[in-house]
């Protein structure tokens, strides 16, 4: 009889050490909800329209989403030379490797890479700016499409 109050007596303590690895493991969980996952390179399936001389933004978002402030970001047009319309790379935005006609015209949103938002800001759109616009992480190998039609 002795044993069964000692086996009684561990119950209490199990039920608590359960209890503590399970909330471990679903913290774990939700604080790592990419680990083993691939992540891809998501943009809208229709064209953006805009009329010339507003200010637009092309979507561009890594799901599952990851920090992307410490990775490099391209926005390229195929069709220009250079192809680039925007490049951050190290924190920080490469003003020279751009074509002259997208200067002080584009931008991330900073604060939003760190969700994986990698959406182009591009300000004072011209009828020029039509094309289709390529979203790309080069550490991971993906990329988006995204079209931009402007109007006036």
């Amino acid at each position: 009889m002795p044993r069964l109050k000692e086996e009684l007596s561990f119950k209490p303590l199990l039920s608590s050490f359960n209890t503590v690895v399970f909330h471990t493991v679903v913290f774990l969980h939700l604080t790592q909800p990419c680990a083993g996952q691939s992540q891809v390179v998501v943009g809208p399936s229709q064209p953006i329209v805009v009329t010339a001389g507003d200010d637009i933004i092309l979507p561009c978002q890594i799901e599952p989403a990851v920090d992307a402030s410490v990775m490099t970001v391209e926005w390229t047009r195929p069709d220009l030379n250079p192809r680039f319309v925007h490049v951050w790379r190290d924190g920080v935005e490469l003003e020279n490797k751009k074509h002259p006609s997208y200067n002080g015209r584009t931008s991330v949103f900073v604060n939003k890479l760190r969700c994986g938002d990698i959406s182009l800001n591009l300000s004072k759109v011209r009828l020029s700016d039509s094309g289709k616009y390529r979203c790309f992480i080069p550490t991971l190998g993906r990329e988006s499409t995204v079209e931009l039609v402007v109007g006036e």
